[in-house]
């Protein structure tokens, strides 16, 4: 496997990009998380805080958060992220990343990975969105109250004035 850092995995002992620990060249990859900061597991979804590499051969390569891999969505578009996943990602890096494919494919994965893993694992796009959403409600939620108080204040206003009047 070709990394970006590829001068940094070179050495037989290899240190942790935060300093925390050291590993050995074949601890690379082994899909155990030896650094905090998931430096020794560029590749693999084992780090909860770490990246994982697409090399994307063809076009660009670009780094994911390692919770998307494995995850029944091709987010790289040579397909390395599903490995061990059941969907097969065809490589669409020669043709751009296809993104029209990427997009379909998206949606209709997410969905269903959402149902089957309850919600819990979902990005900080998803998370994003719905705080979004619960901010609009609560507005709406704010002027609904508002809107009330005004109508009842006006009504009493109204009624106490027709008492004078008699």
């Amino acid at each position: 496997m070709i990394f970006v850092d590829e001068k940094y995995y070179a050495s037989e002992v290899i240190k942790c990009k935060d300093g925390s620990n050291s590993f050995t060249k074949d601890r690379l990859n082994d899909d155990f998380c030896d650094c905090i900061d998931g430096t020794d597991e560029p590749g693999t979804a084992a780090c909860p805080a770490g990246k994982f590499y697409c090399r994307n051969m063809g076009s660009m390569p670009k780094f994911l958060f390692s919770s998307r891999v494995n995850d029944d969505i091709c987010d790289c578009c040579d397909g390395s992220d599903e490995y061990d996943s059941n969907v097969n990602c065809p490589n669409t890096c020669v043709m751009g990343g296809e993104f029209s494919y990427q997009t379909t494919r998206r949606y209709g994965s997410r969905k269903k990975h959402l149902h089957r893993i309850g919600g819990k694992d979902a990005n900080m796009d998803d998370s994003a969105q719905r705080l979004q959403g619960l901010k609009i409600l609560v507005l709406v939620q704010v002027v609904l109250i508002i809107i009330f108080l005004v109508s009842r204040k006006l009504y009493r206003r109204s009624r106490s004035k027709r008492r004078h009047l008699r």
